[in-house]
């Protein structure tokens, strides 16, 4: 029902307040959820929206975004599309010549108004002869001196453009044709007109010989209700093309069963006619209709549109039509939150590490360690190269993402060095071993495999993952590509290149040459073991979760957000370390506007309200801060709320979590669907359900431990694990991790079966384990390097993250030896057994 079905004249107040209130809450819901649609398709970074209180705002950060002109048409965009059929020039041309002599007659006797009231010290300057600004006291009193309308004196010149006018002029133009004695001169066929203008300008030149941005007016036909014969509602999907000559970017429209009924029906009608596509009450095309459209296709095109502003578009109108009109009340520059010390600390200890690893490959490897590297170092300017060009932003997620291709790329190189070392070690010459490394009976097949399964899980994350998620999928997708490529290629072309030179090449260094070599380990002997501590652990991870819970931070719990301003620059890290004992844990804290301005979110007792909780928490913001202001600044000066407040705090809000029941929910269906998919794939290459069943658990034991992990220590470490945006894409690279490790193990017990198809299998996955083993410490200590570095020479605010990260990377290598393998081991004897 529509508000003005569900309310009546007999209703009191009090009866009608909670239908507009219910309302009210139904239309801001519903413009949130449009919003972070929109956004999500956007750009690839971790934006932030939440809704503040009941106060019918929303909060949005975008990270990154320098575009404020598209932002603000993405956030402030209806998305009302409609379908009109549209007047000529010749039917309302002479309805302008009428207009414009009431316009000049209206006009003249406002001005001969305005002269009757001149006051005396006016009427001084005129007998002083004071000099006057002609352009000051110049009037337009007529529509064409600021109108030029496109008169038709033939059948050729017939046109849904019925004028133009400078764009500086809309705003008196549209004053003129809303004048009461121009409405009143309509007829009866134009009394439901509408006057709207087209979506873009162009350069023109007026008949004084001045050029000017000019814009087209056009007549709709529109009706008592202001309704359209066709709304956007009708339409299934949209994006970006080209048009029919494959030159200017387009908006192409596909619609649902009704909208091509309607849409055939309008058409038909307007055969030889104009219709008119309307996007927010701006005309964005109204060609000439040639022949009925059956199809349920059409499209938004515009001379000026360029391939960003055809994909806003059409991203606006997949996510929906805003329920009303959205507003941009305020705008700031929002600072980084790890602050510019978190960030130079951070960048220089992933700096240290990634030189750590470079050494390390050279020092394991020798010369093909060096080859390694540089493929390494290509596949970074890859994947950074590729970000910065589709204007990706680095986040957290962000950056896990690429710890997680930093350490397969090394792997890829790891697994091909390993099998060329083998056949180096059977006789084979140098060219013969690195063409069987590098071929499918060689390293390749577990690279592959390895690397698709993480794909699938990338690529199922992007298309059903929101926010953080869809972050960490997009840049694990490319980092995944560029890391096969320069694996593959870079480094088998590099030792080509050096190996046809004839001079000695080698895999590995005098003191490295014997390591891991005729390691024979019996893991599943010590399966058993290995289940009883898994299950002790992941039991006490579960009951530490339903009793202890997680240390939840604002992204799910919400919080309260001071804007607190200083005299002078203030490092946000200064002020969340300051606060963070009283608090129980460190708050949200970025540069807001002004480097002197500070934005604080503290979940601090966010489930508790009144007054006496809002004084408590303004108490422990003074009590902590006034060591950063200036001297002798009470509480009362801090609090604020006056005229002319200089310092202390600017505004408080209540804002809602980021992370919305509807994420998490696509967040775990999101993996849920990867890890299916990922099933799938693994029974499709290894033809039997044991592999897949094997890497699933091992999946799962992982996120167990590393979330039972931060429900036990988080009261005990000495550092913040909170658990926010940051951390499912933490729980995100877990899952990738683990899935690598574990694909490129059953990769090789694979092989090992196909060549001995009547050993015993105990033995064969032994084998495969040992063989494996230098491969999964090299890749696991490449990788926990680089997470190492970070966690101990980065800043505060991300150790948290990083903790999980280097949890998860220990815990995967462990379930890839002793989980998923015996598992699948288990599980397929039982089935030998019963057959």
């Amino acid at each position: 029902k529509s508000l003005r079905e569900k309310i009546n004249f007999k209703m009191s107040n009090k009866d009608v307040q909670p239908i507009i209130e219910a309302e009210v809450t139904g239309s801001v819901n519903t413009a949130f959820e449009v919003l972070r649609s929109r956004i999500d398709k956007f750009g690839v970074t971790q934006p932030k929206i939440q809704r503040i209180g009941q106060s019918g705002r929303i909060l949005i950060e975008l990270p990154g975004a320098k575009d404020i002109d598209r932002v603000q048409r993405l956030l402030q965009s209806t998305a009302e599309l409609q379908f009109w059929e549209v007047y000529t020039n010749q039917e309302i041309q002479n309805f302008f010549f009428q207009a414009n002599g009431v316009i000049e007659a209206t006009m003249a006797q406002d001005d001969d108004t305005e002269v009757t009231e001149k006051t005396k010290e006016e009427e001084l300057e005129d007998l002083l002869g004071a000099d006057t600004d002609s352009t000051s006291v110049k009037k337009i009193n007529n529509l064409f001196a600021v109108f030029s309308p496109n008169f038709a004196q033939s059948a050729a010149q017939v046109s849904s453009v019925i004028g133009n006018a400078a764009v500086s002029d809309t705003a008196t133009v549209n004053k003129y044709l809303a004048l009461k004695e121009v409405r009143n001169l309509l007829p009866n066929e134009l009394k439901y007109v509408k006057f709207l203008w087209d979506a873009n300008s162009f350069t023109g030149t007026l008949t004084t010989g001045e050029k000017k941005d000019l814009i087209n007016l056009y007549a709709i036909k529109s009706n008592r209700d202001d309704v359209a014969p066709i709304e956007g509602d009708v339409i299934d999907d949209a994006s970006q093309t080209y048009d029919q000559y494959g030159s200017s970017p387009e908006v192409s429209m596909t619609m649902n069963s009704v909208g091509t009924k309607l849409w055939a029906k309008m058409t038909t009608e307007n055969s030889g006619k104009f219709v008119a596509v309307v996007l927010d009450n701006y005309v964005y095309t109204a060609p000439h209709v040639n022949d009925p459209i059956t199809t349920g296709r059409t499209s938004i095109s515009g001379g000026s549109m360029t391939v960003t502003e055809a994909q806003d578009i059409a991203n606006v109108l997949k996510a929906g039509k805003l329920p009303a009109a959205a507003h941009i009340i305020q705008s700031e520059v929002v600072g980084p939150s790890l602050g510019q010390e978190a960030i130079d600390s951070s960048l220089l200890s992933f700096a240290l590490a990634l030189i750590l690893v470079l050494v390390w490959m050279v020092f394991y490897y020798g010369k093909a360690g060096l080859m390694a590297n540089v493929a390494l170092s290509v596949n970074l300017l890859f994947i950074f190269g590729i970000l910065t060009s589709f204007g990706a932003v680095l986040t957290l997620p962000g950056i896990a993402g690429i710890i997680l291709t930093i350490g397969m790329s090394v792997d890829a190189n790891v697994i091909i060095f390993e099998r060329i070392k083998e056949e180096l070690a059977k006789g084979r010459g140098l060219i013969e071993s690195v063409s069987h490394g590098f071929s499918v009976k060689g390293a390749l097949s577990a690279i592959i495999d390895a690397n698709i399964t993480t794909l699938l899980t990338g690529v199922i994350l992007y298309l059903f993952g929101t926010g953080p998620v869809k972050g960490f999928a997009y840049t694990l997708i490319v980092g995944i590509i560029t890391s096969l490529f320069t694996a593959i290629f870079i480094t088998r072309l590099l030792i080509d290149w050096y190996a046809a030179k004839g001079k000695k090449f080698t895999f590995t260094t005098s003191i490295t040459k014997n390591w891991f070599r005729n390691v024979h380990v019996d893991f599943l002997k010590k399966r058993k073991i290995a289940y009883v501590l898994s299950t002790i652990f992941i039991v006490a991870g579960l009951a530490s979760l339903f009793t202890n819970s997680l240390n939840y931070g604002v992204d799910f719990v919400g919080g309260r957000s001071y804007v607190i301003k200083f005299d002078k620059a203030i490092q946000p890290t200064d002020v969340s370390d300051a606060l963070k004992g009283a608090f129980g844990s460190s708050p949200e804290v970025k540069t807001y506007g002004e480097v002197s301005q500070l934005k604080i979110t503290t979940k601090y007792k966010i489930d508790e309200e009144g007054n006496q909780i809002d004084d408590e928490v303004m108490n422990i913001l003074y009590t902590n801060l006034k060591q950063f202001m200036p001297a002798g600044t009470d509480l009362e000066t801090f609090t604020g709320g006056f005229d002319g407040q200089e310092i202390g705090v600017m505004s408080r809000i209540k804002v809602e979590p980021t992370i919305a029941d509807d994420i998490k929910t696509s967040a775990k269906w999101a993996v849920f669907g990867s890890l299916f998919f990922v099933f799938l794939y693994i029974l499709f290459r290894f033809r039997k359900w044991q592999y897949s069943l094997g890497a699933v658990v091992a999946v799962f034991h992982d996120v167990l431990v590393v979330m039972g992990v931060f429900s036990i220590f988080y009261k005990i470490l000495p550092f913040d694990m909170e658990i926010g945006q940051s951390f499912i894409a933490a729980i995100l690279t877990v899952v990738g991790y683990s899935l690598n490790d574990t694909v490129v193990i059953f990769d090789r017990i694979r092989e090992f079966s196909g060549l001995d198809k009547k050993g015993n299998f105990a033995t064969i996955v032994n084998k495969a384990l040992s063989s494996t083993l230098g491969r999964t410490i090299n890749t696991s200590l490449t990788t926990l390097v680089v997470l190492s570095a970070i966690f101990f020479f980065g800043g505060d605010s991300i150790k948290g993250f990083m903790f999980a990260l280097i949890v998860g990377v220990v815990v995967g290598t462990y379930s890839s030896l002793f989980i998923a393998s015996p598992i699948m081991y288990d599980t397929a004897k039982k089935v030998d057994k019963k057959n």
